[in-house]
C-alpha cells in the first residue's frame, strides 16, 4: 500500500484468532461484537455492540493520551427478536460520539456498570482526511474466515482508515438461530472495533427479509443499512444492494425507491462545486454487473438484472449500468463471485481503455472490481476458460483489496493473496485529470 504505516501502542490490545465454535454468551449483561460505522456526520462515530439481557448504552472514552475516559455518550438499545424456531432475543446498542477532532486518536469501551468491554481505539474520519486508505472485500464467513487474520494485523498497524464489506456475511448470519451471525460479529470485532465497518448487503443475508443485516448493522441515513452514500476525503461512496433485484418478494418497490434515490444522490455528487470537492465516485453493491466465473451467475450473462433491469416487473425495472456511466462513476466495486477479477474500463459489453499504453489513465468507461475471495466455508469458485475481452486479471487466491485514494487524480488499488503469505497478486492506478460524464470523452 502507498500509505505509511504507523504502530500504535494499542496495538498490545492483541486480537486473537477467530474461534470456529458457537455457543451462547455466559454473561448476558457483557456487551460483545463491538463495531464501529461513520455515520456520514463530519466528527462523529457510531458505535454498535450487543448485550443478550436489556442493560443501558454508555460509551466511555477519551483523545489518546489524556485522563482515561472523560468523555461519555449514550445512546439507544433496541430489540432484536431472531426469527428462527427459538425466537432467541438481543439488544442492540447504538451510541453516536460527535465532535470528534480530525487527526486524533481516541480510545474507549461501550456498556454500563452491569459490565464493560475491552478498551479500543480509533481515529475518526471525515471530509478532511487526505488519502483514505481502505480494505475491500465480500463474502467472509465464520468458517474458513481465511483473510481475518491478516486483516487484524492491518488493523492493528493502524494503515486502514475504513474497511468495505461488500455483502455475504457468516455464511450465514441466521443459521442455528442467530448463533452464527453473533460469532462472526464477535470474530470481526477484533477489526470493527478499531475502524469503521461499512457494509452493504448480499443474497446470503436474505433470510427473513434480511433482518440480522438490518438489525444487526448501523449505517448512515434512514434505510436500515440497505443504501446509503457517505463522504470520506476526495470521495463520495454509494453503498447499494444489488438484492433488491433477486427478492422480489420482500417488495418490488425496493427496487424502484433505490434507484430513484440512487439518481437524485449522483445528481447531487456530480453538483459543480461537490464534484469539485469529491472528484471521485466510487459504488459498491454485492452481484457484479459483468464477471468471467463458471457459475452461470447473474453477471455470467449479457443481460444482467443489475446492469440492464428487469422487463417482467410493472413497470419494467431500470438497470444501474447506464445510471453510473450517464454521472461519471468512476470505480465500481463487487463481491459474489469468490474470485477476484479486475476489468479493463467497460461499458455496453465493451471495453474503452484510456489508450492501449495506459488503459487506466484517462478511461472512458468505469473501472470495475471484483474481490469476494476473503473465505468462506463455499471455498473459492472457477474461471470460463474463455473470459471476454473487458477481463483483464483473474485470481481464485484467497485474499482483500486494498485501495487508497491519494488526490483528486490518482487512486491506487492492490489485490493481496492471502495465500501468497500477504504478497500483491495485482495493482493498478487509475489516474484521472477529470471527473463525471464529460471525462468519457
Amino acid at each position: 500500500m502507498v500509505k505509511m504505516v504507523t504502530v500504535y501502542a494499542a496495538c498490545a490490545l492483541l486480537c486473537f484468532a477467530p474461534l470456529l465454535v458457537v455457543s451462547d454468551p455466559p454473561v448476558l449483561t457483557q456487551p460483545e461484537q463491538v463495531h464501529l460505522s461513520y455515520p456520514g456526520v463530519p466528527g462523529s462515530m457510531v458505535v454498535t455492540w450487543t448485550t443478550f439481557n436489556r442493560t443501558d448504552s454508555l460509551v466511555e472514552y477519551s483523545p489518546w493520551g489524556d485522563v482515561l475516559f472523560h468523555k461519555s455518550a449514550k445512546g439507544s438499545v433496541t430489540p432484536f427478536v431472531d426469527s428462527g424456531n427459538e425466537k432467541r432475543k438481543m439488544f442492540i446498542h447504538r451510541v453516536t460520539l460527535s465532535d470528534l477532532k480530525p487527526g486524533s486518536h481516541y480510545v474507549y469501551h461501550c456498556g454500563s456498570d452491569m459490565g464493560w468491554s475491552d478498551m479500543f481505539w480509533f481515529r475518526p474520519i471525515d471530509e478532511t482526511i487526505t488519502q483514505p486508505a481502505f480494505a475491500l472485500y465480500g463474502d467472509l464467513g465464520n468458517e474458513n474466515p481465511q483473510s481475518l487474520a491478516r486483516l487484524q494485523k492491518e488493523t492493528q498497524l493502524g494503515i486502514l482508515d475504513a474497511i468495505l464489506h461488500i455483502g455475504d456475511f457468516a455464511y450465514d448470519m441466521h443459521d442455528d438461530n442467530a448463533r452464527v451471525g453473533d460469532e462472526f460479529m464477535r470474530q470481526i470485532q477484533s477489526i470493527a472495533a478499531y475502524v469503521p465497518y461499512m457494509t452493504c448487503p448480499g443474497n446470503h443475508e436474505s433470510a427473513y427479509n434480511f433482518s440480522n443485516y438490518r438489525n444487526r448493522f448501523s449505517m448512515p441515513g434512514r434505510t436500515e443499512s440497505l443504501w446509503y452514500s457517505w463522504n470520506v476525503g476526495p470521495v463520495h461512496i454509494i453503498s447499494l444492494s444489488t438484492e433488491v433485484y433477486f427478492y422480489l418478494e420482500f417488495g418490488q418497490e425496493l427496487l424502484f425507491r433505490q434507484y430513484d434515490w440512487l439518481k437524485r444522490d449522483l445528481e447531487e455528487a456530480n453538483r459543480p462545486e461537490n464534484r469539485a470537492a469529491r472528484p471521485w465516485i466510487i459504488t459498491m453493491g454485492h452481484r457484479p454487473m459483468y464477471c468471467s466465473d463458471d457459475d452461470q451467475d447473474d453477471c455470467t450473462t449479457f443481460d444482467s438484472f443489475v446492469r440492464g433491469g428487469r422487463s417482467d416487473t410493472t413497470p419494467a425495472a431500470p438497470g444501474l449500468e447506464d445510471l453510473f456511466y450517464l454521472h461519471g462513476v468512476d470505480l465500481e466495486l463487487w463481491a459474489h463471485e469468490h474470485t477476484y477479477e479486475r476489468l479493463w474500463p467497460v461499458y455496453g459489453d465493451k471495453v474503452f481503455n484510456g489508450s492501449v499504453a495506459e488503459p487506466y489513465t484517462n478511461p472512458k468507461a468505469p473501472v470495475h472490481i471484483i474481490t469476494g475471495s476473503a473465505g468462506c466455508k463455499e471455498k473459492t469458485d472457477r474461471f470460463n476458460p474463455n473470459p471476454k475481452d473487458w477481463s483483464a486479471f483473474r485470481s481464485t487466491d484467497y485474499g482483500y483489496t486494498h485501495m487508497q485514494v491519494v488526490n483528486h487524480t490518482h487512486l491506487y488499488l492492490g489485490q493481496v493473496s492471502d495465500d501468497q503469505a500477504g504478497k500483491t497478486i495485482d495493482s493498478i492506478w487509475i489516474i484521472k485529470d477529470k471527473h463525471g460524464y464529460d471525462a468519457w470523452f
